[in-house]
């Protein structure tokens, strides 16, 4: 699907979405507790739905649907089939090989898309060190596992990123049965991990650890309710598009939102400030108003999924701008090195790779063009923001990739006066 934005102006209210990641976190978690979870606040993304369907495969059952609120019912990892999809969500990927590991059913992940070609960087070692056998595993999904995990002290390599780690703490958490240590080397991304963490403590399970470097899983140390409530957060990554789209081209006020969230995307917020927006926290909402930016630095490597939007809000900044991080670019739904650079390259703003930092110059106006989404949510919804500030209106193919962790994206900014038009 191609979508059309023209340049105007951005206002009024919206509602941000629900944390696609909490909401995923939430659901591993509701597999795996024996008893009653509500989740409230899950939302309806590609991602989300996906591991939904998968904590299903794996023997959760959903007793109560309703708008806003769900309940799962569970007595563990009881596989009801022998595959199990994870769409395209490399943290369900992640999160749910490890999980699956705790049956000792012979299982295979598959996926979708773009996740076909995405490395599994550190599953085989750690689930090997665990006792688990992989069968004809090539460094991708699909992956066959036979287990069950047994629970010990191992050491994993995070550089690949912290999903992996996330889905080895919530499998571990369950499993073990005495006290063990999950070593970890090289980890990025450590707000996501405590996210894992939060969730994990709102189960009864909560995890100590050392400067995110040795996690310490005790089961005396756990008090497991028999009803866990757990309620979604807005998510700061869908938002943050919402915010800067506010910052360069408007007035919006984005709800549901904590400031003091654990999210990595959180970072969007100092960010604005850092580069001179006018922006103000009002309880759970955020105003950023159209203001005069200057250019910024900001070290993306924890924080990879900004690094679209904090492009083009490069892009409409006075000066030059610095982001870091760009090695962690390359395993996402595109190769977002390639496709930053060529949506930048489409907007005509001066910009440069050193080393691991992109250098981008601001420009006064945006041009107007055709990009390629790549299909690749953030790369869109990028897009679909600087459109805002073009000198003509800005063609973006694939657009139905928002469906991924935004769905209502494109409604949304029609509602805050955007004007759009769909197509083939």
């Amino acid at each position: 699907m191609r979508v059309t934005v023209y340049p105007g102006n951005i206002n009024g209210a919206a509602v941000a979405p629900s944390s696609k990641s909490m909401t995923q976190r939430a659901y591993a978690a509701a597999l795996l507790h024996h008893g009653t979870t509500i989740i409230s606040n899950a939302g309806d993304s590609n991602d989300e739905l996906a591991a939904l369907d998968a904590i299903q495969a794996l023997g959760a059952t959903i007793k109560q649907r309703t708008r806003g609120k769900i309940e799962i019912s569970s007595t563990g990892v009881v596989p009801i089939t022998d595959t199990v999809n994870v769409g395209e969500s490399g943290l369900a990927a992640r999160l749910f090989i490890p999980i699956a590991a705790v049956s000792d059913q012979r299982l295979t992940i598959t996926g979708e898309d773009t996740l076909l070609k995405r490395p599994l960087t550190g599953v085989e070692q750690s689930l090997k060190a665990l006792g688990a056998k992989l069968l004809n595993f090539n460094g991708f999904i699909p992956i066959s596992i036979q287990g069950p995990v047994v629970p010990d002290n191992i050491t994993v390599d995070a550089s690949g990123g912290s999903q992996l780690v996330s889905g080895l703490l919530f499998a571990l958490s369950y499993a073990a049965q005495q006290p063990i240590t999950l070593t970890v080397q090289k980890l990025t991304s450590k707000p996501y991990i405590d996210m894992t963490l939060a969730v994990l403590a709102q189960c009864g399970r909560p995890i100590t650890h050392k400067q995110y470097k040795e996690f310490d899983i005790d089961p005396v140390a756990f008090t497991v309710p028999e009803q866990v409530t757990i309620n979604v957060e807005g998510d700061w990554s869908g938002a943050a598009n919402l915010l800067v789209a506010g910052a360069i081209a408007g007035d919006v006020i984005v709800n549901n939102l904590d400031i003091h969230s654990q999210q990595a995307d959180r970072a969007i917020y100092d960010i604005l400030h850092n580069a001179g927006a006018d922006i103000a926290v009002s309880g759970s909402s955020i105003q950023v108003k159209n203001s005069r930016l200057n250019g910024f630095e900001y070290d993306a490597t924890d924080s990879p999924d900004l690094f679209p939007i904090l492009a083009v809000l490069a892009a409409n900044c006075m000066g030059d701008s610095r982001i870091t991080g760009v090695h962690r670019l390359f395993a996402k739904e595109s190769n977002r090195a390639e496709s930053i650079s060529e949506m930048l390259e489409g907007f005509d703003v001066p910009f440069s790779i050193e080393d691991d930092t992109l250098c981008i110059e601001g420009v006064q106006k945006l041009r107007g063009t055709v990009i390629d989404g790549y299909a690749d949510h953030r790369i869109v919804m990028a897009a679909a923001v600087g459109a805002l500030n073009a000198s003509g209106q800005v063609d973006i193919n694939g657009a139905e990739a928002v469906n991924k962790s935004y769905p209502g994206f494109f409604n949304t900014l029609s509602l805050l006066g955007v004007n759009t038009t769909a197509g083939r």
